[in-house]
């Protein structure tokens, strides 16, 4: 069997993406599942095979000036491996974690990973999280709060539920995907009570999309780990987030749907207070390698 070989992004330089990829890339579930091509700066602890310049930093926290460098390094690793899967050198990406912050510094407008894929690609993409026990997928992203219930538009959760279920059969697959769609507030609104969008705005969704729901955020993730559902679509960030990483912190997978190649990353950040200490868990990297590598073989079949 020919392994599939992946671009694996080394992140912010001041974090533990370069550790974490360094010890994954040196576990035989690695060895035995991809050939892994190495994107990121020089001199940052590990070496590459697509190097995108040079990094005369240290792990950790730093100085406004260096976390715009280190922003500036981890976008041109991604826009590399991009360029390297459209060229057919690489059939997929698995992305060390950025920090938002740097990127911004660095004069990236894209408020994360999944938003600079969307960008460069010209696909529209949907975040999901994935283990053995739960998958959640985010209808909104990266904006505040405040703005959630005008950005949680029937067309956005359509959408979301239309990328699931493909990603689903395609990628992981599963013939016949069964979503259950996560409610906005509490109790499902109780009737109008507690506001009237999942009555207004949610329910239409699912049943344009097929998708059970809304149920209450305290239920659904429940019934979805005890095998009733194969995901939940979450219409916010936090509320699919806290989820998944309670279920599974550590061993879930940030899967990017929508794109042409498959595109992962661990379930965490970039640990800037951890980072070069040596305490960096390489699991949840180990997991997104593998992943990654799974559909890719899916795919070339």
């Amino acid at each position: 069997m020919t392994l599939p070989t992946l671009a694996v992004t080394l992140g912010d330089p001041r974090g533990i993406g370069p550790e974490i990829v360094r010890a994954a890339l040196a576990t035989p579930e690695v060895m035995g599942a991809a050939r892994c091509v190495v994107v990121g700066p020089s001199g940052a602890g590990i070496a590459v095979e697509e190097s995108i310049g040079d990094w005369h930093g240290r792990p950790g926290p730093s100085t406004p000036d260096l976390a715009a460098v280190a922003g500036s390094l981890a976008g041109k690793a991604i826009e590399r491996a991009v360029e390297l899967v459209r060229g057919g050198a690489v059939q997929g990406i698995v992305t060390a974690p950025i920090d938002k912050a740097a990127l911004a510094a660095a004069g990236y407008a894209d408020p994360g990973h999944t938003e600079m894929l969307e960008r460069l690609t010209g696909h529209p993409t949907a975040m999901m999280l994935a283990s053995s026990k739960l998958r959640v997928v985010l209808a909104t992203t990266h904006i505040a709060l405040r703005d959630v219930p005008q950005a949680v538009t029937q067309a956005a959760l359509v959408r979301a539920a239309k990328l699931t279920r493909d990603g689903l059969r395609d990628w992981f697959g599963i013939a016949e995907p069964r979503l259950a769609l996560c409610a906005l507030n509490p109790h499902g609104g109780d009737g109008g009570r507690f506001g009237d969008e999942d009555m207004r705005v949610l329910a239409p969704a699912a049943r344009e999309a097929e998708m059970a729901g809304p149920f209450p955020a305290d239920t659904v993730f429940v019934r979805a780990m005890r095998g009733e559902f194969d995901a939940v679509i979450a219409p916010y960030h936090d509320v699919g987030m806290t989820a998944i990483k309670v279920a599974s912190f550590g061993e879930g997978v940030n899967v990017t749907l929508g794109l042409p190649f498959p595109r992962t990353s661990p379930d965490h950040g970039t640990a800037l207070d951890i980072a070069g200490s040596g305490r960096a868990d390489a699991g949840a990297m180990v997991h997104a390698i593998v992943v990654a590598a799974e559909i890719a073989q899916r795919l070339a079949r």
